[in-house]
């Protein structure tokens, strides 16, 4: 009998920088996991579609079978970028997929990293996002895309780098190593960041998230700053939640760890490493969506 006649889920964890697809038994073992470009939805649906697909296909290829004999898996797609049902449903109407749950990326990555237990997430990668799950009390803060939110992210340091920058040339900031190094990046051109910032995308910004934070880790005064900041926004979003006072505190994604050396005491001190990853969650999640879904005739 084969993999899909014994049974499999499917989970997708899609963000600004890249998508990550699983498949998976029903007792949770993992078969195959792929990567592919970047699936945040509100940035580009059609992109979104087409990098999932690649990823489910990848996976589908390291286990010797067609991405077809998986469309009445249950799937759940845990995506940056769906802001509400709406987008859901578009998503799903475009998908392939009998059996396909879409959520934004707050319900995998906070299964992914505590489970089904009580506690708080800050899931910092290309984007922000903190959720806070205490019995049936759930909040969720951020998450409103790159324009008006996803402060602390790694596009969030990317553009702040750059603004950096351009206040130093303009002899309204302090120069530092971080300011120079980016600078030379742009052969010390100040339009060409005008340029660039004119079609980046929260991805491209967050490319230079890694120049900050090895740069904050040396000591560089713009780069600390940088990370006091968007450790202020996580601090205020921890102390905004009275009920969630006590219990284990997450720090996820490729920013989010980052961020342990700046939050107030309080916080740092109930610090706990994630159980999973998001990809973990969404296919927790895609488990849970068999359990409960008809079987298709």
């Amino acid at each position: 009998m084969g993999i899909v006649e014994e049974g499999c889920v499917i989970g997708v964890d899609g963000g600004g920088t890249g998508c990550r697809a699983g498949i998976a038994t029903l007792d949770g073992r993992v078969l195959a996991t792929a990567t592919a470009g970047p699936a945040n939805f509100s940035t580009d649906p059609d992109q979104t579609r087409a990098n999932v697909i690649s990823a489910i296909g990848k996976a589908a290829a390291r286990l010797g079978i067609d991405p077809a004999q998986l469309y009445d898996c249950a799937i759940h797609f845990g995506l940056a970028g769906i802001m509400q049902e709406a987008d859901a449903a578009r998503f799903r109407a475009v998908l392939p997929f009998a059996r396909a749950v879409v959520t934004d990326d707050r319900p995998t990555a906070f299964a992914g990293a505590l489970g089904e237990g009580d506690g708080v997430l800050a899931a910092v990668g290309t984007g922000t996002l903190v959720a806070a799950h205490f019995g049936r009390t759930r909040r969720y803060f951020c998450g409103w895309g790159f324009d008006l939110s996803d402060q602390a992210s790694g596009a969030w340091l990317g553009r702040g780098a750059l603004m950096r920058c351009l206040l130093a040339y303009d002899g309204l900031a302090q120069d530092s190593v971080l300011t120079r190094a980016i600078m030379a990046q742009f052969a010390d051109v100040p339009t060409a960041l005008v340029e660039f910032a004119r079609t980046a995308l929260p991805a491209d910004y967050a490319t230079f998230a890694p120049q900050v934070i090895r740069a904050a880790e040396a000591g560089d005064e713009t780069a600390c700053d940088l990370m006091r900041q968007g450790a202020a926004y996580l601090n205020g979003c921890f102390a905004a939640l009275p009920v969630a006072q006590s219990g284990p505190l997450c720090l996820s994604g490729g920013v989010g760890p980052h961020y342990a050396l700046y939050l107030e005491p309080r916080f740092r001190d109930r610090l706990v490493a994630p159980l999973g990853t998001a990809l973990d969650g969404a296919l927790f999640l895609a488990r849970e969506a068999h359990k409960n879904m008809e079987t298709p005739p």
